[in-house]
C-alpha cells in the first residue's frame, strides 16, 4: 500500500510540474520568457528528477535509470532551446 501511494505522490507531482511549466511556453519577441523547447525541457527534466528520486525511495534500478535518461533529454531539449533562442536575438540585432 506504501509503495503504491508513493508512486502515486510523485505522479501527480510530475503531473503538476508538466501543467504549471507548460503556462509559459509562448513564442514571443520578448527576451524574458522562455520558447517552447526551453520550457518543455524544463518540464520533462523536472518529471526525470521526480522519477529518479522515486527509484531511489523505492530502491527500483530501473525506475532511477529511466529517470535519468528522461532528466538529460530534458536538459538537451533546454539546450536546443537556448540556442534557438541566442540565434533569433542575434538575427533580430543583425549580428
Amino acid at each position: 500500500m506504501k509503495l503504491m501511494t508513493i508512486k502515486f505522490a510523485s505522479l501527480l507531482l510530475g503531473i503538476f510540474l508538466a501543467c504549471t511549466s507548460g503556462a509559459y511556453a509562448e513564442e514571443t519577441q520578448d527576451d524574458t520568457l522562455m520558447n517552447k523547447d526551453q520550457v518543455n525541457g524544463k518540464v520533462e527534466e523536472s518529471k526525470g528528477k521526480v522519477k529518479e528520486a522515486t527509484g531511489v525511495i523505492l530502491d527500483d534500478k530501473a525506475m532511477k535509470k529511466e529517470g535519468n535518461v528522461q532528466k538529460n533529454l530534458g536538459k538537451a531539449q533546454s539546450g536546443v532551446g537556448d540556442i534557438k533562442k541566442k540565434l533569433h536575438k542575434d538575427i533580430k540585432e543583425g549580428n
